[in-house]
Order: C-alpha cells, then sequence, then structure tokens
C-alpha cells in the first residue's frame, strides 16, 4: 500500500472532508460503506507493523490528530464553534474506542480468532437495541430480517462454523468476558459519538475531539497494564502512519458524516461488511487465502446489507431527508432518520476478520 502525495496529505484530507460531509448528505449508505472498507484495512495494516495492541491504539490515534486538528480548525471558521457539552462527549467516546481498541486484542488471546471476531461483532445487536429501547428509533422489517442472516455470514466469515472450531485461547472464559466488553464499549462510542453530532455539520471536529480522547485512554491503558512502546523502528511505524490516515482519518471522516443520516441499526450494520472486505484485502496484500466457507460468509454479509440499505433507501426517499438545520447546535432530536455506528480491533489480525 502507498499514500499518495502528488498533492499534499493536508489539502488531500481537506477535500475528503468537505466531499464526505457533502456526500454524505445525498449518498449516506455509499459514504458509510465507504468508510467501512477504508478502516477493514486496520489489521492488515497492524499486521504489517507488527506493533502490539496498547501501542496500535496509541499511534494510530495520535499520528492522526496532526491531519485531523488543523481540518477542526479550518472547519470552526467555517461553520462556527461547537458546544463545550458536544466536544466533551466525542471525548468521552474517545475514551471508549481505546477500550474498544485494547480489550478486542485481549480476546483473541483468551477465546481464540473465530469466537473473537463473532462476540466483537454483536455491537450490531447493542447498538440497534438501545436505538428501539431507548431512541424510539424502531428498525426497518427488512433489516430485522436481514440481520440474524448478517451475523450468520459474521459467523462464518470468521472460520468457526466451517472448522467446527471452538474457545482455542488461553482462558476461554476470560476471552468470552473481554468480548462482550468491546462490543459494549463498541456500541457505547458509536452511541455516543452520534449522539455528540446532534444536529450540527461538523464533522472534522467531532472525530479530531474523539480521536484525541481515544490518545489519552489508550496511553492510561498502556501506563496500568503495560505494552506501550514509544520507540518503534521505521518499518513499524511508516505501517502505522499509513493506518492513521487510511483508517482513523479517512475511514472514521466518512464515517462520522454519514452517522447522523442514517437510523442507528442501519449504521451499525454496515459496518459488518468490514469483515468481509478483510478476507479480500489478506488475500490480495498477505496472501491469505480464505475458505469456501469464508467466501460464502462473506457473500452472505453482503447480501444481507444490500437488501437490508436498499429497503432503507426506499423508506427514506418516502419520508423526505433528515432536517440537518442548525449547524451551531448540539441539541438531538431522536427521530427514525438519525443514527449510530462501530470501528473493529486496532491490533487484530486478518484472520480475526475485525478492523477498527
Amino acid at each position: 500500500m502507498s499514500v499518495p502525495y502528488g498533492e499534499s496529505v493536508m489539502t488531500s484530507t481537506a477535500a475528503a472532508d468537505s466531499g464526505a460531509a457533502s456526500a454524505a448528505s445525498r449518498r449516506p449508505v455509499l459514504t458509510a460503506a465507504l468508510g467501512a472498507a477504508c478502516i477493514s484495512s486496520s489489521a492488515i495494516l497492524v499486521t504489517l507493523s507488527g506493533a502490539d495492541a496498547v501501542t496500535t491504539a496509541f499511534f494510530r490515534c495520535a499520528l492522526a490528530l496532526p491531519v485531523l486538528a488543523p481540518l477542526a480548525v479550518w472547519e470552526q471558521r467555517k461553520l462556527g464553534p461547537r458546544p463545550l457539552r458536544s466536544r466533551v462527549a466525542a471525548w468521552v467516546a474517545g475514551l471508549f474506542l481505546a477500550i474498544d481498541l485494547v480489550l478486542w486484542n485481549h480476546a483473541i488471546a483468551d477465546v481464540g480468532a473465530g469466537i473473537a471476531t463473532v462476540l466483537g461483532n454483536l455491537q450490531v445487536v447493542l447498538v440497534a437495541g438501545f436505538a428501539w429501547l431507548v431512541l424510539r428509533e424502531r428498525p426497518d422489517r427488512r433489516l430485522l430480517a436481514m440481520l440474524p442472516i448478517v451475523l450468520a455470514g459474521v459467523v462464518l466469515v470468521s472460520g468457526l462454523a466451517g472448522t467446527g472450531a471452538h474457545a482455542s485461547g488461553l482462558h476461554p472464559a476470560a476471552g468470552i468476558g473481554f468480548g462482550v466488553a468491546t462490543s459494549t464499549a463498541y456500541a457505547c462510542f458509536l452511541l455516543i459519538l452520534r449522539r455528540s453530532a446532534g444536529r450540527s455539520a461538523h464533522v472534522a471536529g467531532q472525530l479530531a475531539d474523539a480521536t484525541a480522547g481515544a490518545v489519552v485512554g489508550s496511553l492510561a491503558l498502556g501506563l496500568a497494564l503495560g505494552g506501550l512502546q514509544l520507540d518503534l523502528s521505521w518499518s513499524s511505524l511508516r505501517w502505522l502512519v499509513v493506518l492513521a490516515l487510511v483508517s482513523q482519518t479517512a475511514g472514521w471522516l466518512l464515517i462520522t458524516a454519514s452517522l447522523p443520516r442514517l437510523p442507528a441499526a442501519m449504521s451499525s450494520l454496515l459496518l459488518l461488511l468490514q469483515p468481509a472486505a478483510a478476507l479480500v484485502l489478506a488475500d490480495v496484500v498477505l496472501g491469505e487465502r480464505p475458505a469456501l466457507v469464508q467466501v460464502a460468509g462473506a457473500a452472505l454479509v453482503c447480501l444481507g446489507v444490500l437488501v437490508s440499505t436498499t429497503g432503507s433507501a426506499q423508506s427514506r426517499r418516502e419520508s423526505g431527508p433528515p432536517d440537518l438545520g442548525a449547524h451551531n447546535t448540539g441539541a438531538v432530536t431522536p427521530t427514525s432518520t438519525e443514527p449510530l455506528l462501530r470501528p473493529v480491533g486496532a491490533g487484530s489480525s486478518p484472520g480475526s476478520s475485525r478492523s477498527t
């Protein structure tokens, strides 16, 4: 993989930020899907870097801030400042992202990649349930029908069903706990990030605050649990730079822009495209050939998402676009057209088919 240098990184990323907001307002499903495709590269890039979970979580966010912070300043000059309450909420969301990135890797070690992949993607159930019960966002019937099919596809992609695998890690019981905890942290990250956006048109500022929170959270976890390495070789650091630009910056700018324009359950469901995309990238970049059952699982995931988003798009056309009116307020009115989301593990291997 390479980073294009025909134009400066700052210029191209600023254009991406502006383009992401514009595209998200017109085609939020496509924008979220492109964002999911970007962050599906995370596991590959982490593998190439050779860094551990805490180190990866810290550097992917810290290296993204020099790009996101100037974008946030530019955005604030254009749209005005964001409310302090919204900024604090985004920071809190970032703390949950740090927890998710670190715990995910512990789950893989303790319970095995297959089961960890399934547990780590339960966020879609948590987000959809919270949105339905608390935010009063009743999911589309087609989405509810496709959700079990998509989750079945995730099970197949993990390799769990095809091999008859079981909890093969060091501490299965602890691993299951880590897996459930990482899904919960991811769901909290998506829900808080979405709520912090409110009706504001800010994208870079929101993501910059969340990323700053993740830097603080991963640093705290590294100091508490150990494992944080600040002295990295260039061979490792260069891949973390690409991870910061492709996943944490470009990918999450696209996803953050689409969050307030999609139902919470739909946003979360679209992120399940990541395991399927990770399979393709692992094959192309690392030469890891997926089993037939994993290919079948990826096809199920894509089919379920396609059917669900087709029905959702028709519903949005009938009801009209959401009112994103006041740019400078953090107020949120929980309606059926407002959304939520989630990323996948920072230090996961491509075989675990989860990327954040």
